[in-house]
């Protein structure tokens, strides 16, 4: 009878939260898991302090045939699906800064909590920011204004900020870190508002210099020993913000990759570096596939598309058969969300675990991934106690806030919720079959290389919810509290 053996570490109390006193406690328990009729049970629920902690271990006993007034949930490892990528955030300058403003101690715990597999929640993704966004102090370009020929391109803002807190967040991953870089706007001068803010459009004869930026920026930031996995053409390219932004048609989004930057990076010796589209909202997802994919000539260089979640919802609902849709008709490509947070910071929110903030990020993830995404990004790691700095007052939530006038982490329940996820399903892992027969719980699960399996489960209703789940004709009794997310390793 063969045997599994496998580490499981509960997190049982809020790093710093503002509502806890205590340090973090990691508590270590070793499980044998015996042709997997074992289920090790991980819960967080809103208002209660069960916080990613180790909350169950349940037997499966003979298998129990559902009534139609139950609910329950069928996992079927025998069918796999997408290879998962990783789970990550993006490594803004707003992030570096509020990091650099916080005590050595809340720095190291800030970098383990995110990275380390076993004491934090295992993040394996992250995005960078190609110049300024506006969660920058400031708008600032890599050249001297009108420099098309870019020989007075470098890095140095970065080296204060960005770069080095990248680096940790590399060497807190164990040494590797898959990331990827989005531009916001090119340089003013290559525009045609003359604005690196306020929309406007990249000028037809900028657009070889523009190619040539994207091949530099990458050089540089491995020349720093930050490896560039990927890229996206443009950050939400249909967007005319009041912050660095650019727009672009699909029509121009596909030649600009077709004729310029794709074959700019095969010359410069990136052809390797993977590109990712559209990088805006479910919304106009499949359109914008549609356009590039359907020309050869475009299509042979784009490795996946990727999607945000602002301003998709129809009629209340997310748009997530988009994503379905794009993952139906383009089956060799790959899907990727490479942006979420929930806007308009407020304090309060936090402070009384409004459910609705972690809960979006649990709703997004399992739709995502049963849609067929590989690869999930949040926003801003970190933001101070405001919502920021953001240069154009676009105050935002992260997972984390770091208060830089009191030296306070405070770890939200969003944290908690996407640790659920990222802190088990390890990269390499195939999505298998988890399907629920009731409305208010949601489930995905993978298989991990290890030969574990993982099932989420996330109840956003207001009552206790029993159920079951079976696999492989073996049947096991669970309690999902109201408002909760659930981790099962089998």
């Amino acid at each position: 009878m063969k045997k599994i053996t496998l580490t499981v570490l509960a997190l049982i109390a809020i790093f710093g939260c503002t509502q806890k006193k205590s340090d973090p406690k990691i508590a270590e328990t070793i499980v044998t898991n015996d042709e997997h009729k074992t289920l090790i049970v991980y819960t967080s629920a809103h208002n209660t302090d069960l916080k990613l902690t180790l909350t169950d271990s349940v037997k499966f006993n003979d298998f129990k045939q559902p009534l139609e007034t139950e609910s329950a949930i069928l996992v079927d490892p025998g069918k796999e699906f997408q290879t998962f990528l990783g789970i990550g955030a993006a490594l803004t300058d707003a992030s570096a800064e509020t990091f650099y403003r916080l005590s050595k101690a809340n720095q190291d715990r800030f970098m383990e909590a995110y990275y380390s597999v076993d004491k934090g929640i295992g993040y394996s993704l992250g995005r960078t920011i190609i110049h300024s966004c506006d969660f920058s102090s400031g708008s600032y370009t890599y050249i001297e204004e009108g420099d098309a020929e870019l020989k007075t391109f470098n890095i140095e803002h970065d080296k204060q900020f960005r770069l080095p807190f990248t680096k940790l967040a590399i060497a807190a991953a164990g040494g590797k870190l898959t990331m990827y870089a989005s531009p916001w706007s090119p340089p003013a001068f290559m525009k045609t508002n003359n604005n690196m803010l306020q929309g406007g459009k990249l000028k037809p004869e900028f657009y070889q210099p523009w190619a040539n930026y994207y091949a530099k920026f990458i050089k540089a930031y491995e020349k720093e020993g930050i490896p560039i996995w990927g890229l996206t053409v443009q950050n939400e390219p249909m967007a005319t913000q009041r912050w660095e932004s650019c727009i672009y048609t699909a029509e121009e989004e596909r030649d600009f990759l077709k004729n310029y930057l794709g074959p700019t990076l095969e010359k410069e010796g990136l052809g390797d570096k993977k590109i990712i589209v559209w990088d805006h909202n479910r919304d106009l997802l499949f359109q914008r596939a549609n356009v590039i994919l359907n020309d050869p000539e475009a299509s042979k260089y784009v490795w996946g598309i990727g999607f945000h979640w602002y301003e998709d919802w129809k009629d209340g609902i997310p748009m997530y058969n988009n994503v379905k849709a794009v993952h139906e008709a383009y089956p060799d490509k790959n899907l990727i969300f490479t942006e979420g947070c929930n806007e308009k910071y407020d304090l309060t929110r936090i402070v009384s675990e409004d459910p609705k903030l972690a809960e979006r990020y649990g709703k997004s993830m399992i739709n995502d991934f049963n849609n067929g995404t590989v690869a999930w990004t949040d926003w801003n790691i970190l933001l101070d106690e405001t919502g920021g700095p953001n240069h154009v007052g676009n105050l935002c939530f992260s997972p984390v806030h770091g208060d830089t006038k009191t030296d306070k982490l405070t770890f939200t329940n969003s944290y908690y919720y996407i640790g659920h996820f990222s802190k088990f399903i390890r990269p390499g892992a195939k999505r298998i079959s988890s399907v629920s027969s009731a409305n208010n719980l949601m489930t995905t699960a993978f298989l991990n290389e290890d030969g574990s399996i993982v099932v989420v489960v996330l109840n956003q209703g207001d009552k206790e919810i029993s159920f079951s789940i079976t696999m492989n004709l073996k049947t096991a009794a669970l309690i999902s509290p109201a408002h909760s997310i659930q981790t099962i390793v089998l």
